[in-house]
């Protein structure tokens, strides 16, 4: 019984500590991500959560605001569905939508029909472009916003007024509507804007921030009093908060991808790729015809040869290793043997040629299966193979 040699190991052979070590760094960078992302969503999911709820004391809800308007007898109710908030629309009743973008096409339209003729008031909280032209036809939403906070009125609107400076700015509003108030102007747009009804008692207010409404921010400025002349101007406020999960939505027709996209990030990504291609046209402009350049040092064979080995163990092509081997010993050895260089590798010129010169020298071994036979079957096949082939060489050089 015999047992084949193990192949001992070499420097390309890779262990468990020297895979630990070139993997750690990864490791460690990923680990740090996961906790990283992990703390984030925590912070952000209680800080966001209630934003804009009057039943909520956290930083960003409104339930400070709720009990002000309480103590000077203003209820408040929160309705969740676009049913209860349709049928909350009365002459004394303010309705708040908290977030006008979530709501769909449809939707709005119905809360257009249900507000228009109320002659009570609504409140919308930084209505985007398209819900603010569907919502209150005849105003726009300037695609720049104000990062500006404190910011005086700027209008005659008697709320405004009393107030003083207030904290808002966001989104800011152009309208072509007469007898509109454009108040708290940041670069010449208003940041609210108070539109009266056409041939009826009621208005829209459109405010471009929510900030005036938040528990941390109620206190400063003139965003107490503001917020509550603007939603304590009846005595019924039905508070408005649009869930993705309202079945009026799911009755609306689907909206596509570009709808759901701003008009804004078109334009970037439109810019983004004229760059991009611009910048492929420069990377890729000839400059002149390719300049062969001499290496800065010089590698000694040995190394080369002992890279290309250690590329071949590492793909484990034993197949092409040996490969090499062979066309390399059979490209040395025709012109020792009378043959072309042209005719090394066809084994019917090399190989009668080889054998004629081994039996003259008495030597009879066949070199076929030597330097045109099967690849090896293992790295012990492949070394053994190495050894006969030099020996072969040997051979065929002695004089």
């Amino acid at each position: 019984m015999t047992t084949e040699a193990t192949p001992p190991s070499t420097s390309a052979s890779p262990t468990v500590r020297r895979l630990w070590t070139r993997a750690r760094g990864v490791v460690l960078a990923v680990v740090v991500l996961l906790v990283a992302a992990v703390v984030i969503a925590a912070f952000r999911s209680g800080t966001r959560h209630g934003a804009l709820d009057p039943r909520s004391a956290d930083p960003a809800g409104s339930r400070a605001v709720a009990e002000l308007l309480a103590d000077r007898g203003v209820d408040t109710r929160v309705v969740t569905t676009l049913d209860e908030a349709r049928a909350a629309a009365d002459a004394d009743t303010t309705l708040l939508v908290a977030s006008p973008d979530l709501l769909t096409r449809g939707q709005q339209d119905l809360m257009r029909s249900a507000t228009a003729g109320s002659a009570g008031r609504t409140v919308l909280v930084a209505p985007g472009s398209r819900s603010v032209e569907r919502l209150v036809p005849g105003v726009t939403a300037d695609p720049a916003t104000s990062s500006a906070s404190k910011l005086s009125p700027g209008c005659d609107l008697p709320a405004a007024l009393r107030a003083g400076p207030a904290d808002l700015g966001g989104i800011r509003y152009t309208t072509t509507r007469l007898g509109a108030d454009e108040c708290y102007p940041s670069e010449r747009h208003a940041t609210l804007l108070r539109v009266p009804a056409a041939g009826g008692d009621g208005d829209t207010v459109v405010l471009g921030a929510p900030d005036i409404l938040s528990n941390d921010r109620l206190d400063e400025q003139g965003n107490a009093s503001l917020a509550l002349q603007l939603l304590g101007s009846r005595p019924h406020l039905v508070w408005y908060l649009p869930s993705l999960s309202d079945t009026s939505a799911a009755e609306d027709d689907r909206r596509g991808f570009f709808d759901l996209i701003p008009s804004g990030w078109l334009w970037g990504t439109l810019q983004l790729f004229i760059a991009a291609a611009l910048a492929a046209l420069w990377r890729a402009r000839r400059l002149g015809p390719l300049v062969p350049e001499k290496l800065p040092v010089a590698i000694r064979a040995s190394e080369t040869v002992e890279g290309h080995a250690r590329l071949y163990r590492k793909a484990d092509a034993r197949d092409r290793a040996a490969a090499a081997l062979r066309s390399a010993t059979r490209t040395r050895l025709a012109p020792l043997v009378g043959v072309p260089v042209s005719q090394a590798h066809a084994p019917e010129a090399l190989l009668p040629a080889l054998s004629a010169h081994l039996h003259h020298r008495g030597d009879g071994q066949a070199p076929h299966a030597l330097l045109f036979g099967p690849p090896p079957r293992d790295d012990a096949a492949l070394i053994s193979l190495a050894d006969r082939l030099d020996a072969l060489e040997r051979e065929v050089r002695r004089p």
